[in-house]
């Protein structure tokens, strides 16, 4: 079982900054990947950001690429999403999520087994 813990949420006007961190534990050496979702009103549940614990390679939604940052710290079982230049597109409740198998789909939040209880990200203009 692991546990997923978001913080960092909040407002912030546009262009502004802001960082997320994901703090998982638990049997947290099961996980292969962990992501970044999102999802706003009306709209379906999308990853922005995803990256392998192992290796650290990472994905980025077109959306977001130049602007997010998906990093992890291993030692501290963390993974933070850095979002500078951010948008009013960007208002969403941020989740974070963790799969335990390596997966071609991994875009699709339904290949991920655990899950944050999100923060909320809202962004004025």
């Amino acid at each position: 079982q692991v546990q997923l813990v978001e913080s960092g949420g909040g407002l912030v006007q546009a262009g502004g900054s802001l960082r997320l961190s994901c703090a998982a534990s638990g049997r947290t050496d099961s996980m292969y990947a962990m992501g970044w979702f999102r999802q706003a009103p009306g709209k379906d549940r999308e990853l922005v950001a995803h990256i392998t614990l192992n290796g650290g390679s990472t994905y980025y939604a077109d959306s977001v690429k130049g602007r997010f940052t998906i990093s992890r710290d291993t030692a501290k079982n963390t993974v933070y999403l850095q979002m500078n230049s951010v948008k009013p597109e960007d208002t969403a409740v941020y989740y974070c999520a963790a799969r335990r198998f390596d997966t071609y789909y991994y875009t699709s939040s339904q290949y991920y087994d655990y899950w944050g209880q999100g923060t909320q990200v809202t962004v004025s203009s």
